[in-house]
């Protein structure tokens, strides 16, 4: 209101510190790739602001200062760090990570006093001084953004810039040649995460004012679609909305250096105060930066594509490129500047949209090498279930013929031309991977022409009604997958649908306390996914009364093996007892952890240790439990549990235990269905073991009902992710959760321990799938090849709602559905050894007599 230029920066997903401080410094917006670096190394070396500079300093976290200090030409850009285990969510005090910058500031221009090398190049013209205040953030992960320590971080934040503004102009003499741009790399939840799209992720201030900054100006109506202005009372001053990227191009142009070489920004001349001819130029410059990127893009894929097969951007040839910049120059010289930078936008925003036709220039080539890599892994997985898992075609033909050479000889001239072909255009490695990959699928699904011939003669057989009904409601059954991505509740839709399953067989009628059971869960764990994300309302007490919970039904299981005299009686016990007591110190854990970050007295080393021996035991403790199906999956359960309420912060520790509960449930229901189906062989759930050496002569064909069992494992599978409060996105993940485990910024292994969690309901339905293949007697195999079918359909699904238009919320989730499905194909192979080797592994404690299971 006083003396500066302001505005919304808008930044693009993910937003997280690292991508931020790159658009903000070097005015690119890098790739997702960086993401395996933890933000803290890039996959490619690039020009910045610093680097164009005469001198940099800069004060704060390790992880953004060195980043930009590593590829710098020449000894110019100098970085004071704090020690990266500062960055602590659970210390007293994390408004201390600010403290030590202004403090630290402080004595550097006061030893420069002293030191006159230092203050001659502090001197110097073009010289930035760059303050990375982690405070606010790290405040607002540990207690959220409405929390007191969060504005009173603010506050001292305010404070601190008041301070450091009176050093530097009594420094430099109040010359007034000052510049100060104040910003954030991104915003952050009321929850207090980031990462997403969400506008309080995207939204980030900008404040500008100093040397060469415009001063405030009047503004009697202007039109955002946001209430921002309202809220803070300057709906009467003039906001100058500008993209993180344009940030980079102003400070260059307001130090006097060359633009950084990789910007992509915009020099925003309304926040310049200086003359029209400067701002003419200026953006004549910004515009020949850009078109220069251009220009070496359309170069670069030229050189590489066939000259038949290279199609330029038109809006943009090389007679309009120079057109515009004579036009430019003409209007300079009469000058005519207003018209000038409307042209130079002109070229700026074709240069853009050049940029964008060139860098996606492949995308329709490599969108069908993928669609026929999808669907010809589909078809060939589909098809070596019909041909070795059911009956559909052995009773059509039983005369097998090999394949010809010619098919063989066709896919092997495929392939190599298809080599050639990228050889020739001298393309990455990842395109041999997505063009070769689908030439042998393909091959492998047209080998067995046999069992597509008798698989479309089989269908002939079946009433056309009942096979379009059943095809229908095989894809009905997909969408409602697809659409709880993006609605929960239709989860909830989806299992009150499978609550009145009962009524449409003779379950009702044979097995009716099974059955109530079954409807009873299933609407009980429907409520999950209409419950708030985890994390904005965190409960301790509903975690307290979900170990309460297990430590009942422990209880109950302890009395029951009491009652009973079994030889191995006491081994049993015990386990149960250990069992009960790793719940007791989880219990204990969270509650302890949790008022020791509410007094800000730290993580205390007992509880971390505590912590991490109960992770380590959950993965041993079941392994000691008998094969029994029930006590085995009893015991995962237990010690699942152990683990995920120490990971837990509301509600989301009940989810386990009502799912284990269904899943139960829905072992017993499999069996009972088994019998309709024709299958004499019954035998009592509590007497089956878990064998590592399957009999696989008592697998049976796959039959109709089966496909319903594949589809409910996805479903369930699904409802394991979203029914625990997560949604879509990469910013409902809730960091509290790791708090017993550890406090201090370690992105990949606090990212580990909330994909275990995430894990922890997947493996427990996997755990249950194990059990009713074998209460079913189907092959793993078979029934795991069919779930994979429909997870590659909807991930095929989502691959098509990809995009890169629109909201950045918009983008962000199309990113995130697609990766999220695309994940649960790879991790459905790991939890399907994992959940093999929880069931029929058994570990024998040392002295402990053998026992023969019949």
């Amino acid at each position: 209101m006083h003396e500066g230029s302001w505005g919304i920066s808008h930044t693009r997903v993910p937003t997280e510190s690292r991508p931020g401080h790159v658009a903000l410094i070097a005015g690119f917006y890098e790739d997702v790739s960086a993401v395996a670096k933890g933000w803290k190394e890039n996959p490619v070396e690039f020009d910045s602001l610093f680097n164009q500079s005469k001198y940099t300093w800069s004060w704060g976290s390790p992880d953004i200062l060195s980043m930009f200090a590593k590829d710098a030409s020449g000894n110019h850009v100098f970085t004071y760090c704090y020690d990266a285990d500062n960055e602590d969510f659970g210390a007293k005090d994390a408004t201390k990570l600010d403290t030590w910058v202004f403090d630290n500031i402080k004595e550097f221009f006061h030893a420069a006093r002293n030191n006159q090398s230092l203050f001659s190049k502090l001197n110097e013209d073009k010289v930035v001084f760059f303050l990375h205040l982690l405070g606010i953030d790290t405040n607002g992960h540990a207690h959220r953004p409405t929390s007191r320590e969060y504005k009173d971080n603010i506050k001292l934040v305010d404070k601190g810039i008041k301070e450091i503004v009176s050093l530097l102009k009594e420094f430099y003499g109040n010359d007034e040649k000052t510049a100060f741009v104040f910003t954030s790399d991104h915003g952050m939840t009321d929850w207090g995460f980031h990462g997403a799209g969400h506008h309080s992720e995207t939204f980030t201030p900008f404040v500008a004012w100093g040397a060469g900054v415009k001063y405030p100006q009047k503004a009697s109506d202007q039109q955002f679609n946001d209430e921002l202005l309202k809220g803070w009372k300057l709906e009467y001053w003039k906001r100058q909305d500008i993209n993180q990227a344009d940030i980079a191009p102003l400070m260059a142009s307001l130090i006097g250096v060359p633009f950084p070489l990789n910007s992509v920004g915009i020099l925003p001349v309304n926040y310049l105060n200086n003359t029209d001819v400067f701002k003419a130029e200026s953006m004549y410059t910004n515009a020949k930066q850009i078109l220069e990127q251009f220009k070496v893009k359309m170069t670069q894929k030229k050189e590489v594509t066939l000259p038949f097969l290279f199609t330029p951007f038109n809006l943009l040839s090389d007679y309009k490129q120079l057109d515009i910049l004579r036009k430019v120059r003409s209007f300079i010289k009469q000058e005519n500047y207003d018209e000038a930078v409307i042209l130079c936008m002109e070229l700026i925003h074709l240069s853009l949209e050049g940029l964008s036709y060139y860098h996606t220039y492949d995308r329709f080539f490599l969108g069908i090498s993928v669609l026929l890599g999808f669907v010809g892994w589909a078809s060939y997985v589909s098809l070596l279930i019909i041909k070795t898992h059911s009956s559909l075609t052995r009773s059509v033909s039983k005369e097998v013929k090999k394949p010809s050479h010619l098919l063989l000889c066709s896919f092997v001239a495929i392939g190599i031309l298809m080599t050639f072909f990228l050889l020739i255009q001298a393309c990455p490695w990842t395109y041999y991977v997505y063009c070769l990959l689908p030439v042998p699928i393909w091959y492998a699904v047209l080998k067995e022409y046999q069992v597509i011939q008798d698989l479309v003669t089989s269908l002939c057989t079946f009433p056309p009604r009942h096979f379009v009904g059943s095809l229908l409601a095989f894809a009905l059954g997909i969408e409602v997958l697809v659409l709880s991505f993006f609605y929960r509740y239709m989860l909830t839709a989806g299992l009150i649908i499978f609550a009145c399953w009962p009524f449409t067989t003779q379950l009702w009628t044979r097995a009716k306390n099974i059955s109530m059971s079954w409807i009873f869960f299933c609407l009980l764990l429907a409520v999950f996914p209409l419950m708030p994300v985890v994390g904005r309302k965190p409960d301790i007490f509903l975690v307290m009364g979900a170990g309460l919970l297990v430590l009942l039904l422990s209880l109950f299981v302890v009395t029951s093996l009491i009652k009973t005299k079994d030889s191995f009686l006491n081994d049993q016990l015990l386990l149960h007892l250990f069992q009960m007591l790793s719940t007791v110190l989880s219990m204990w854990a969270v509650y302890s952890t949790h008022n020791s970050l509410l007094k800000k007295q730290g993580l205390p080393l007992t509880n971390q240790v505590v912590s991490w021996i109960i992770l380590a035991t959950s993965f041993v403790v079941p392994l000691l439990s008998p094969r029994n199906l029930l006590e085995r999956l009893f015991s995962i359960l237990v010690s699942s549990m152990s683990t995920y309420l120490l990971l837990s912060t509301g509600y989301e520790a009940l989810f386990p235990l009502v799912l284990s509960c269904l899943m139960f449930v829905w072992i017993h229901m499999e069996q009972e269905t088994l019998q309709q189906s024709g299958v004499s062989w019954k035998q009592k759930v509590t007497s089956i073991y878990f064998s590592y050496n399957t009999d696989i002569t008592q697998f049976r064909q796959l039959c109709m009902d089966d496909i319903r069992r594949a589809y409910f494992l996805v479903f369930f599978l699904v409802i394991a992710f979203f029914g625990t409060g997560n949604i879509a996105s990469i910013n409902s993940f809730d960091l509290a959760s790791v708090y017993c485990f550890l406090t201090v910024f370690s992105p990949f292994m606090m990212g580990a321990l909330m994909l275990w969690k995430i894990f922890i309901p997947f493996v427990l339905v996997m755990c249950a799938f194990e059990a009713v293949q074998l209460t079913t007697q189907l092959s793993s195999k078979s029934l795991f090849l069919m779930v994979l079918v429909i997870s590659d359909i909807m991930a095929l699904h989502f691959f098509f709602l990809v995009k890169d238009y629109g909201s950045w919320l918009d983008i962000g989730t199309s990113i995130s559905h697609y990766v999220i499905v695309m994940c649960l194909s790879i991790v459905l192979v790991f939890l399907n050894g994992l959940a093999q080797l929880l069931t029929t592994k058994k570990l024998r404690v040392y002295g402990q007599p053998k026992s023969h299971l019949i």
